[in-house]
């Protein structure tokens, strides 16, 4: 465990990056519990969690635990112990907490929401209410032109009415993302 330590800080301190104030870096490692920590997922964490320690900074670890159809049972739990068998400390997360919680993504689903209120009241977002059929059929034709695929913006200028008599009427949507220079 010290050997994978050691040999990561030496890697870790041939990187310079003399932007980042101390007391600023804040990175984080966000697993799935849909299965068990592989050796890339560990890479990740342990080199987000070198970059924190050299900079003096908090390593975060959140789980992304919003498909809850899919979650393994005891896999949060057992990525915890993982991390920690493999020297890496958790300065925030779901076993300890801290000022940004809460750690699990399924938990913070209130706050997305209150965000994706504010985004769609000073337009910088959008409901879409096209079918997967739809996006399927455009991304088919994108790519039969040679073309890179993309959305077409037809939802982007739904009126207001529109949008409520379809959010009213239960149809699925989708919240965008007003990028570009479309306005």
């Amino acid at each position: 465990m010290k050997k994978i330590i050691l040999v990561s800080r030496n890697i870790c301190s041939n990187i310079t990056f003399s932007r980042y104030k101390s007391d600023s870096v804040r990175v984080r490692f966000a697993p799935s519990p849909t299965g068990y920590l592989h050796l890339g997922g560990l890479r990740t964490a342990l080199y987000n969690f070198l970059f924190a320690k050299k900079y003096n900074g908090k390593f975060i670890l959140r789980i992304e635990d919003t498909d809850q159809t899919r979650i393994v049972k005891g896999a949060t739990d057992q990525i915890i112990k993982d991390l920690e068998w493999a020297g890496i400390e958790v300065d925030e997360g779901p076993s300890m907490g801290g000022s940004h919680g809460p750690y699990r993504q399924a938990q913070r689903l209130e706050i997305y929401r209150n965000q994706v209120e504010v985004l769609l009241k000073n337009g910088s977002a959008y409901h879409c209410f096209c079918t997967d059929k739809r996006l399927q059929l455009l991304r088919k034709e994108a790519v039969r032109a040679q073309e890179i695929p993309k959305y077409d913006n037809k939802c982007r200028h739904l009126s207001s009415e529109d949008v409520m008599t379809r959010l009213k009427r239960g149809d699925p949507s989708c919240i965008r993302f007003k990028v570009g220079f479309l306005e």
